[in-house]
């Protein structure tokens, strides 16, 4: 039986996150937070919006703000991150200290194949083939790969499920 700890899902935008966290958080009783869709309640406008009327350096703020409130909590947790979250205000660093981060890591063309067949356009993506979603996806991993890999674990396979996750917690 996994012992509670804050545990904070990582990895590109299409690796499973939200899915793999929502299960994950069901089997070990435990609350499930979708970091997104906090900093939506917080701001009380969409990502998108967000994005578009104040910029990425008002949203990575916002989002270091509630991602600091979380780790603070003394609750424990599993938690969604932004693909992008680790890579900004060290928060990599503030992860590592108030929990367990788990790197779901999936190569660039399973991500594109997963973001193009999607049923949630996102909005990074949207317009593009596949072919421009997959370079897209390989120059930003590129980017962020220094930030995924300081995760203490990574979980790397063709098709990640919540009974990987699961395996790895035991440990802690």
């Amino acid at each position: 039986m996994t012992k509670s700890k804050k545990i904070f899902l990582l990895g590109f935008m299409g690796s499973g996150k939200s899915t793999i966290g929502k299960k994950l958080a069901n089997q070990i009783h435990q609350k499930f937070i979708d970091l997104d869709e906090e900093i939506e309640k917080h701001t009380q406008k969409s990502i998108a919006e967000l994005f578009e009327n104040k910029g990425e350096a008002y949203f990575r703020k916002k989002e270091k703000e509630v991602l600091e409130k979380f780790c603070k909590d003394k609750e424990n947790f599993i938690m969604a991150l932004g693909g992008g979250t680790p890579c900004f205000h060290n928060n990599m660093e503030l992860i590592n200290q108030s929990g367990v981060s788990i790197y779901i890591n999936y190569n660039a063309g399973i991500l594109a194949s997963r973001l193009f067949n999607a049923k949630t356009v996102r909005p990074l993506v949207q317009g593009k083939s596949e072919e421009e979603i997959k370079l897209f996806i390989e120059k930003t991993l590129l980017e962020r790969e220094l930030f995924y890999t300081q995760s203490q674990f990574t979980i790397k396979k063709d098709n990640v499920k919540v009974e990987d996750v699961l395996k790895l917690t035991q440990n802690f």
